[in-house]
């Protein structure tokens, strides 16, 4: 039976959900596919409640926090119901001694980072997209230029609360009492799509909020010019929190700034060491206005070895300017992630094949390419994910967490 037909359905799903719910329209579309039903649950129990619900009906769940990253990866094969956090907001518990927060999965990234500011903590995750719910940051597995100094989001999840397809509520990590045995559930849902489970709570760990932020910038004509300035940089003493790079059109000079943080005085000391070894630097308390912004409406994601960022760099520009199509590189020399960016009008056929250019470049410097996000018509004619590594043990895990593939199903790679 279809899940848009199902009877009783939306009536249950009343019961389960009293904060919410309701049927679908064509404004509720994920990348494109109508879902039959909303649900607002408030909590992880009526979260538990509502897939229980969705189960019993076999209905395909999406989750939805801000909605501003819906378009990204590959589009869900169907959608009976999507679940919306938006009522899950707020922290939970703020252990500030400890430098631990644990926050509801609908917590805008930027109300969050407000709350922490009042104690002078912070979450160090750049909100790359603005509105990004911390839901959403960790299911997408989305990192800014933080990264390079902190690590990834996944490296700062200390613990968090899952609910399965099945309705069962799970707890893994700090601040927890319950683990699901063999998994380590803050690795495996950081980055999955929405596919193993509904994160309902997440538990962070903290870094102090610096006195002082600064800016170093220089400009090089070319990737070449850029390499040996870069290589200093990556080794420098000075410790910057941050390492990352611009080039705004194919044959554009291409932009680093480092970013230094801490005390007034030792940063001032540090700023000055990193503009020696990027010569002709410039230093301000503001960031340049391409910091940790994606590129374009048409996002690649480059990944590769340290080393090989400027031939990354020099690769995307070969294939783009081939093409006569602008396109913005960005992304972090300090981590080896780069995005490009390409108009949105941009002919499906030339994508691909920048596509598969590009992921030839990035197998060569030992990481990957995939489609971040595109139109909707593009993107169906894209192999968004491209070779996966370790594919089959990803769908063991899917197996295991998901078995009626009732969650997100089709989204992630492999057809998860």
């Amino acid at each position: 039976m279809s899940p848009a037909f199902a009877p009783g359905a939306l009536q249950d799903l009343e019961r389960a959900c009293p904060s919410g719910a309701r049927p679908g329209t064509e404004v509720d579309t994920i990348d494109g596919v109508a879902p039959s039903f909303l649900a607002y649950p408030k909590d992880t129990r009526e979260v538990a409640r509502v897939l229980k619900t969705a189960s019993s009906y076999n209905l395909p769940v999406v989750v939805r926090g801000a909605g501003t990253k819906q378009d990204w990866g590959t589009p869900p094969e169907r959608v009976g119901l999507v679940v919306d956090l938006s009522q899950m907001t707020g922290v939970v518990e703020h252990v500030s001694d400890d430098l631990v927060v644990r926050a509801r999965a609908g917590t805008p990234l930027a109300s969050l980072a407000a709350t922490l500011a009042g104690v002078r903590q912070r979450l160090p995750v750049d909100e790359v997209v603005a509105g990004s719910t911390i839901g959403g940051v960790v299911a997408t597995g989305i990192s800014g230029p933080l990264r390079y100094g902190h690590g990834a989001v996944r490296d700062l999840l200390l613990g968090l609360t899952v609910v399965r397809a099945d309705g069962t509520v799970a707890r893994a990590g700090s601040k927890v009492v319950k683990n699901v045995a063999g998994y380590d559930l803050p690795k495996l849902f950081a980055g999955s799509y929405g596919t193993l489970g509904v994160m309902t709570e997440l538990t962070f760990k903290l870094r102090p909020l610096p006195d002082q932020r600064l800016f170093v910038s220089a400009s090089y004509p070319s990737p070449a010019e850029m390499a040996p300035h870069l290589a200093e940089l990556l080794r420098s003493q000075a410790v910057p929190a941050a390492i990352e790079i611009d080039r705004a059109e194919p044959d554009a000079a291409v932009q680093v700034c480092a970013l230094v943080e801490g005390r007034p005085r030792p940063a001032e000391v540090r700023a000055d060491l990193l503009s020696r070894v990027m010569r002709d630097a410039t230093v301000s308390l503001e960031a340049p206005p391409w910091w940790g912004s994606l590129p374009g409406p048409v996002t690649f994601k480059l990944t590769g070895a340290i080393s090989a960022v400027p031939s990354l760099i020099g690769q995307a520009r070969n294939c783009c300017a081939a093409a006569g199509l602008p396109a913005r590189l960005w992304g972090s020399a300090g981590t080896g992630v780069l995005y490009l960016g390409l108009p949105s009008g941009t002919d499906p056929e030339q994508l691909a094949s920048i596509l598969d250019q590009l992921r030839t470049a990035a197998s060569e410097a030992q990481g990957h390419a995939t489609v971040l996000r595109a139109p909707a018509k593009s993107k169906a004619t894209l192999d968004i994910w491209g070779p996966v590594p370790g594919l089959d043990l990803m769908r063991r895990v899917k197996q295991r967490f998901d078995p009626g593939r009732l969650l997100s199903p089709g989204r992630f790679v492999g057809g998860i």
